[in-house]
């Protein structure tokens, strides 16, 4: 067989933030915008093609008798909910989180749940020695656990060391931008040496039928820094989020192959790691000061799960000759939105008043059924009524005025109704059956956002100037 001679090494520039190619060095990113970022990078260098030929495989059709997907409960609720039920042998999730959030602690928990089920587990640290994940264990006391440890970077030592012994059920590797891979000769965390290191993690995955968990760092918006390729190539992404001032802990499935996207797994930090929070609703309610107005309860939902949240708005006349706004875990198109629609159709003058809007507990509300609990607490601010204590609100508000219902109305009533709640704000043209009806609660239809700021003003202590 003939050898074709051997490729040249050339060099390309990649960004390290987005993983786009550019074909000479500049100091802004055109994809992302990103400032500095882009590093010159070699290819894998002289390598020798041959010429083979391709060998024909069976194809198969799409009936079958294939099994469900076994699943690997780790015995951690919050986490099993977000993964589906457990890990798929052979699956690759991808975690993210921002630095200092818990990613670490809660991994090593999850190690240790399942190593004391009999199962073989492997963590992999490339950014602390043994000591130190052995200080974290003790400090967890989780130290008893039959966790296997290593401090290693290099990706082909990992994956020889896994590969003895009895197959392992979970690796965990901490983390992916640690990893160095001979394929590859860049440094390790450039976008070549991470897509080399994670395509050769996911090999092992599937050929071995280990599951194997990639830790990822996160850029300043959020995203798992690295080639978007990463993504792709695993079964799920996984974020761990939260507030540093808060104790409460998010995690989410952004995208998982064998389960449903969206849920969440809320968690609470402790001096003793990770506890699980079974009822997340009754935790982001309690302290709330139901006296005071500029605060309503939206009935949300985080995938599958319902969830009930308080939004908080403060409207005051502004000092200064523009307006401020200011928003705290709410999506600030969405707020201008808001704003725009009540003074086109509420009749409210807002364009005087500085607007802070926040979301309390550390949490997000991304969901459009979101926007009538906003617009009911910032009329509610604005004219200064104090909206009822046992009353929950879920709709979106569409440009005309129009309050549109949402899916899962039914979920969002049996948690309004299991907190004690008694009354609920939803579009008029929503659909309720009977069973969802059966949750207890007054249901109050709104069409408009013209009824919507009637009916709150209508409880106001004193006219105020807006309303």
């Amino acid at each position: 067989m003939r050898q074709a001679p051997m490729a040249k090494a050339r060099s390309f520039f990649v960004c390290q933030n987005c993983g786009a190619v550019a074909p000479r060095w500049q100091g802004r990113c055109e994809s992302c915008g990103e400032w500095n970022a882009i590093v010159e990078e070699s290819d894998a260098g002289p390598v020798a093609v041959r010429a083979t030929r391709g060998r024909p495989f069976e194809l198969e059709g799409l009936a079958g008798s294939d099994k469900a997907a076994e699943r690997i409960a780790t015995g951690i609720a919050e986490f099993d909910r977000v993964t589906g039920g457990g890990f798929v042998p052979g699956s690759v999730l991808l975690l993210g989180g921002e630095p200092g959030i818990g990613k670490s602690t809660l991994l090593i928990q999850a190690c240790a749940a399942l190593a004391r089920r009999g199962a073989r587990v492997i963590y992999i640290s490339g950014e602390e020695a043994v000591a130190q994940v052995r200080l974290r264990a003790s400090r967890l006391d989780l130290a008893d656990a039959p966790v296997e440890l290593a401090s290693a970077t290099q990706v082909e030592d990992i994956l020889a060391t896994c590969a003895t012994g009895k197959r392992a059920a979970l690796i965990v590797i901490d983390s992916i931008q640690t990893m160095h891979s001979e394929v590859a000769p860049s440094a390790p965390g450039t976008v070549t040496q991470v897509r080399a290191s994670a395509q050769a993690l996911l090999r092992f995955a599937k050929t071995t039928g280990s599951t194997i968990i990639l830790v990822g760092h996160v850029t300043k918006d959020g995203q798992v820094a690295g080639p978007r390729v990463v993504e792709h190539m695993v079964d799920a992404v996984l974020s761990f989020e939260g507030d540093a001032a808060h104790h409460f802990r998010m995690l989410r499935a952004s995208k998982n192959r064998f389960g449903a996207t969206g849920e969440i797994g809320v968690f609470e930090m402790t001096g003793l790691g990770l506890a699980e929070v079974a009822n997340p609703s009754a935790i982001f309610l309690a302290g709330r000061d139901a006296t005071a107005p500029g605060a309503a309860v939206f009935a949300g939902m985080e995938g599958q799960r319902p969830l009930l949240i308080e939004i908080q708005a403060l409207v005051a006349p502004t000092s200064l000759g523009t307006a401020r706004r200011a928003v705290v875990g709410f999506d600030q198109n969405r707020l201008s939105m808001i704003l725009a629609v009540l003074e086109a159709h509420g009749g409210l003058k807002l364009g005087m008043h500085d607007v802070y809007l926040n979301v309390a507990g550390g949490l997000r509300a991304d969901e459009p059924a979101g926007d009538l609990a906003a617009a009911a607490a910032l009329v509610s601010s604005l004219t200064g009524a104090v909206l009822p204590a046992d009353q929950a609100f879920f709709g979106e508000i569409g440009l005309s005025g129009a309050i549109r219902p949402v899916i899962h109305a039914g979920m969002r009533l049996r948690e309004a109704g299991k907190l004690g709640f008694h009354q609920a704000v939803l579009a008029q043209g929503q659909q309720i059956n009977e069973d969802e009806r059966r949750a207890g609660l007054i249901l109050r239809p709104c069409a408009d956002v013209a009824q919507l700021v009637a009916a709150i003003a209508q409880t106001a202590p004193r006219a105020r100037g807006g309303d």
